[in-house]
Protein backbone atom coordinates (compact mmCIF):
# COMPACT_ATOMS: atom_id res chain seq x y z
CA UNK A 1 0.00 0.00 0.00
CA UNK A 2 2.36 2.38 0.79
CA UNK A 3 4.04 1.88 -2.89
CA UNK A 4 0.43 2.01 -4.07
CA UNK A 5 0.69 5.89 -2.28
CA UNK A 6 3.71 7.00 -3.33
CA UNK A 7 3.63 6.20 -6.87
CA UNK A 8 0.17 7.95 -6.92
CA UNK A 9 1.85 10.77 -4.91
CA UNK A 10 4.74 10.75 -7.90
CA UNK A 11 2.42 10.48 -11.20
CA UNK A 12 0.41 13.79 -9.79
CA UNK A 13 4.01 15.84 -9.92
CA UNK A 14 6.31 14.05 -12.96
CA UNK A 15 7.55 17.66 -13.74
CA UNK A 16 8.05 18.67 -10.74
CA UNK A 17 12.00 20.20 -10.07
CA UNK A 18 13.10 20.99 -6.62
CA UNK A 19 16.38 22.37 -7.76
CA UNK A 20 16.72 23.51 -11.14
CA UNK A 21 20.61 23.80 -12.25
CA UNK A 22 19.88 24.72 -15.83
CA UNK A 23 16.43 25.93 -18.16
CA UNK A 24 14.63 22.54 -18.25
CA UNK A 25 17.60 20.77 -16.13
CA UNK A 26 16.99 19.36 -12.94
CA UNK A 27 19.50 18.95 -10.08
CA UNK A 28 20.36 15.19 -10.26
CA UNK A 29 19.28 12.75 -7.88
CA UNK A 30 15.99 14.64 -7.62
CA UNK A 31 12.49 14.25 -5.45
CA UNK A 32 11.10 12.43 -8.43
CA UNK A 33 13.88 9.75 -8.79
CA UNK A 34 13.90 9.49 -4.86
CA UNK A 35 10.28 9.08 -5.38
CA UNK A 36 10.73 6.19 -8.16
CA UNK A 37 13.39 4.35 -6.21
CA UNK A 38 11.35 4.33 -2.87
CA UNK A 39 8.53 2.65 -4.58
CA UNK A 40 10.50 0.12 -6.52
CA UNK A 41 12.53 -0.89 -3.47
CA UNK A 42 9.15 -0.96 -2.15
CA UNK A 43 7.70 -3.05 -4.27
CA UNK A 44 10.36 -4.69 -7.13
CA UNK A 45 7.63 -6.15 -9.12
CA UNK A 46 6.06 -2.99 -10.28
CA UNK A 47 6.33 -2.53 -13.57
CA UNK A 48 4.85 0.76 -14.30
CA UNK A 49 7.25 2.53 -12.23
CA UNK A 50 9.52 1.60 -14.33
CA UNK A 51 7.85 1.71 -17.86
CA UNK A 52 7.43 5.50 -17.06
CA UNK A 53 9.41 6.98 -14.83
CA UNK A 54 12.76 6.42 -16.29
CA UNK A 55 11.58 8.47 -19.08
CA UNK A 56 9.88 10.97 -16.93
CA UNK A 57 13.20 11.30 -15.21
CA UNK A 58 15.04 11.79 -18.51
CA UNK A 59 12.69 13.67 -20.94
CA UNK A 60 10.53 15.60 -19.00
CA UNK A 61 12.75 17.26 -15.66
CA UNK A 62 16.11 15.87 -17.31
CA UNK A 63 17.79 14.14 -14.37
CA UNK A 64 20.96 12.59 -16.44
CA UNK A 65 21.84 10.74 -13.27
CA UNK A 66 19.15 9.99 -11.76
CA UNK A 67 17.85 8.69 -14.76
CA UNK A 68 20.70 6.62 -15.55
CA UNK A 69 20.40 4.77 -12.48
CA UNK A 70 16.26 4.08 -12.15
CA UNK A 71 16.74 2.69 -15.55
CA UNK A 72 19.95 0.35 -14.93
CA UNK A 73 17.59 -0.91 -12.16
CA UNK A 74 14.66 -1.64 -14.43
CA UNK A 75 17.01 -3.26 -16.98
CA UNK A 76 18.32 -5.40 -13.69
CA UNK A 77 14.91 -5.72 -12.67
CA UNK A 78 13.12 -6.77 -16.09
CA UNK A 79 16.26 -7.99 -17.98
CA UNK A 80 13.92 -9.43 -20.64
CA UNK A 81 11.18 -6.67 -21.28
CA UNK A 82 12.05 -5.26 -24.37
CA UNK A 83 10.14 -1.94 -24.22
CA UNK A 84 12.36 -1.06 -20.45
CA UNK A 85 15.10 -1.95 -22.93
CA UNK A 86 14.87 -0.37 -25.52
CA UNK A 87 14.01 2.91 -23.62
CA UNK A 88 17.12 2.70 -21.91
CA UNK A 89 18.91 2.18 -24.62
CA UNK A 90 17.35 5.32 -25.79
CA UNK A 91 18.67 7.57 -22.82
CA UNK A 92 22.44 6.06 -22.94
CA UNK A 93 22.03 6.86 -26.79
CA UNK A 94 20.87 10.54 -26.43
CA UNK A 95 21.47 11.63 -22.73
CA UNK A 96 25.03 9.72 -21.53
CA UNK A 97 25.99 9.68 -25.33
CA UNK A 98 27.65 5.44 -24.61
CA UNK A 99 26.42 4.32 -28.05
CA UNK A 100 28.18 0.95 -27.05
CA UNK A 101 25.99 0.72 -24.02
CA UNK A 102 22.56 1.51 -25.94
CA UNK A 103 24.05 -0.70 -28.35
CA UNK A 104 23.99 -3.65 -25.96
CA UNK A 105 20.53 -2.81 -24.59
CA UNK A 106 19.35 -2.73 -28.51
CA UNK A 107 20.47 -6.45 -28.81
CA UNK A 108 18.82 -7.42 -25.72
CA UNK A 109 15.90 -5.74 -26.56
CA UNK A 110 15.97 -7.41 -30.11
CA UNK A 111 16.58 -10.67 -28.57
CA UNK A 112 13.02 -10.45 -26.40
CA UNK A 113 10.88 -9.02 -28.82
CA UNK A 114 11.86 -5.91 -30.10
CA UNK A 115 11.09 -5.17 -33.92
CA UNK A 116 14.16 -6.29 -35.84
CA UNK A 117 15.82 -2.88 -37.09
CA UNK A 118 16.77 -2.49 -33.80
CA UNK A 119 19.81 -4.88 -34.45
CA UNK A 120 20.53 -2.78 -37.42
CA UNK A 121 20.79 0.37 -35.34
CA UNK A 122 23.07 -1.69 -32.62
CA UNK A 123 25.36 -2.45 -35.34
CA UNK A 124 25.68 1.13 -36.40
CA UNK A 125 26.10 2.33 -32.92
CA UNK A 126 28.36 -0.31 -32.65
CA UNK A 127 30.31 0.86 -35.97
CA UNK A 128 29.72 4.31 -35.08
CA UNK A 129 31.83 3.81 -31.56
CA UNK A 130 34.44 2.05 -33.44
CA UNK A 131 33.70 -1.26 -32.41
CA UNK A 132 34.20 -2.80 -36.10
CA UNK A 133 34.57 -5.96 -35.01
CA UNK A 134 31.18 -6.15 -33.15
CA UNK A 135 29.41 -4.73 -35.90
CA UNK A 136 30.44 -7.40 -37.80
CA UNK A 137 29.81 -10.09 -35.66
CA UNK A 138 26.01 -8.44 -35.12
CA UNK A 139 25.91 -8.45 -38.83
CA UNK A 140 26.64 -12.29 -38.84
CA UNK A 141 24.12 -12.80 -36.50
CA UNK A 142 21.56 -11.03 -37.88
CA UNK A 143 22.70 -13.20 -41.33
CA UNK A 144 22.80 -16.57 -39.48
CA UNK A 145 18.59 -15.66 -37.65
CA UNK A 146 17.66 -14.57 -41.69
CA UNK A 147 16.56 -11.28 -40.75
CA UNK A 148 15.18 -8.75 -43.20
CA UNK A 149 17.82 -8.03 -46.07
CA UNK A 150 16.94 -4.16 -46.00
CA UNK A 151 18.16 -4.36 -42.40
CA UNK A 152 21.16 -6.84 -43.29
CA UNK A 153 22.30 -4.71 -46.05
CA UNK A 154 21.96 -1.66 -44.71
CA UNK A 155 24.27 -2.72 -41.81
CA UNK A 156 26.68 -4.67 -44.24
CA UNK A 157 26.80 -1.49 -46.20
CA UNK A 158 27.84 0.99 -42.83
CA UNK A 159 30.34 -1.85 -42.47
CA UNK A 160 31.98 -1.74 -45.52
CA UNK A 161 31.71 2.01 -45.67
CA UNK A 162 33.63 2.70 -42.40
CA UNK A 163 36.45 -0.37 -43.82
CA UNK A 164 36.65 2.04 -47.02
CA UNK A 165 37.13 5.20 -45.02
CA UNK A 166 39.78 3.10 -42.98
CA UNK A 167 41.70 2.11 -46.14
CA UNK A 168 41.37 5.66 -47.27
CA UNK A 169 42.82 7.26 -43.87
CA UNK A 170 45.56 4.38 -43.81
CA UNK A 171 47.03 4.89 -47.60
CA UNK A 172 47.16 8.81 -47.01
Amino acid sequence: MIADSLWIRAIQDFDYCEQEVAKRVCKNNSWLYRMLDAVTDLSPGFRMPYAVGGLALTIIISDIDGATKFLEKGVRAYPTDWPILYRAAYHHLYETKDKSRAAELLIKAGNNGAPPWVYSLAGRLYSDAGYLDLAEKLLQQMVDQKLEDQFVNRLRDKINAIKAEQSNKASQ
